[in-house]
């Protein structure tokens, strides 16, 4: 079978490449996979440079989600069989079978939309997830930057379907029309360099009453900018450095306000404080997968034999939506 693997770090679309691997087979207690959708995220990007969370042994096969369909079942496992549409739980996902235990797999409806499912495991999670770090009720309100990434509209909707108001900084005008498409109450364009500036713009819109919550992807100045627009003793969750830079915080929140700044890993968060709550978010995020309210847009797909190009689109600024890699895709 074809992998994308890569045997040293550094630029993605330069060190990882297709290459052959012995045909997994089905055997007792397990069950084989045959991968039909995998995104490019951020944290594969990451993984590939060598600046992730986690340096993997090399040569790796990258890639933290994907979805498949069952191709054979080994002896002594129920509840599954061929055709079943299913995400795996484990990584290593950018290749064109795999084998796995069923506690590793999650089942999905046979009518699942391939492409969305295979964006379920991270994204959406996370957002679900860090909605919970706060004890919020519905009609509270919950600000973040980054709001046009894909974690970013899945606070959008998360944040719906628990009856919250969303504060959604973006840096540029092109992500308005989207951001209010899927529902988000207020949209900011801001550079995110004026902390007393977004502060007094949060409080016209919410009437005073300030977010206890606020989610923040990019780091640096842009920390402080939502410390200095939240309650007393509300709480920063960063999930990412988009600018390069390390978190930011004026001692004067910190110290005089009360207010929190905590990171968030999933992978972290599933094994520690969320242990067990994994399978009720993951009912969550499949019946709205299966009503079609979770839908996350795709910009682009891509065969095994175009990784390189795969890999160069995903690490674009400005995409509109997520790459996806294909292994049976045909001439892309």
């Amino acid at each position: 079978m074809r992998v994308i693997e890569f045997d040293r770090f550094g630029d993605p679309s330069t060190v990882a490449h297709v290459a052959g691997r012995p045909d997994p087979q089905a055997e007792p207690g397990k069950i084989l996979v045959r991968m039909a959708a995998m995104p490019i995220n951020p944290a594969d990007l990451l993984s590939i440079e060598g600046r992730y969370g986690v340096r993997p042994d090399l040569p790796a096969i990258p890639g933290f989600e994907g979805t498949g369909r069952v191709e054979s079942v080994g002896d002594g496992v129920e509840g599954f069989a061929e055709g079943d549409v299913v995400v795996p739980f484990g990584g290593n996902c950018w290749r064109e079978k795999m084998t796995a235990k069923p506690a590793a797999l999650m089942k999905l409806p046979a009518n699942t939309d391939i492409e969305q499912a295979a964006m379920l495991k991270a994204n959406p999670a996370t957002a679900e997830a860090m909605l919970t770090l706060v004890d919020l009720q519905a009609g509270d309100w919950v600000i973040q930057n980054a709001a046009n990434s894909a974690v970013g509209q899945n606070i959008v909707l998360a944040a719906l379907d628990r009856g919250l108001r969303t504060v959604n900084i973006v840096r540029r005008e092109g992500p308005v029309a989207m951001l209010k498409a899927l529902g988000a109450d207020a949209i900011l364009v801001d550079g995110g360099t004026d902390p007393g500036r977004l502060a007094a713009r949060v409080g016209e819109i919410t009437g005073g009453a300030r977010p206890r919550l606020a989610i923040d992807a990019i780091g640096g100045t842009a920390t402080d900018c939502l410390a200095a627009a939240l309650a007393d003793s509300g709480l920063v969750v960063n999930y990412g450095l988009l600018s390069g830079e390390a978190c930011r915080i004026d001692p004067f929140h910190l110290v005089f306000r009360d207010v929190r700044l905590r990171g968030f890993w999933l992978s972290h968060w599933f094994q520690g404080e969320g242990a067990g709550a994994a399978p009720e978010i993951y009912q969550r995020l499949a019946k709205r997968l299966a009503s079609g309210a979770l839908n996350t847009p795709v910009e682009a797909r891509y065969s095994f034999d175009r990784i390189s190009d795969a890999l160069a689109h995903a690490a674009r600024p400005g995409r509109s939506g997520k790459i996806l890699i294909m292994p049976t895709l045909e001439g892309a």
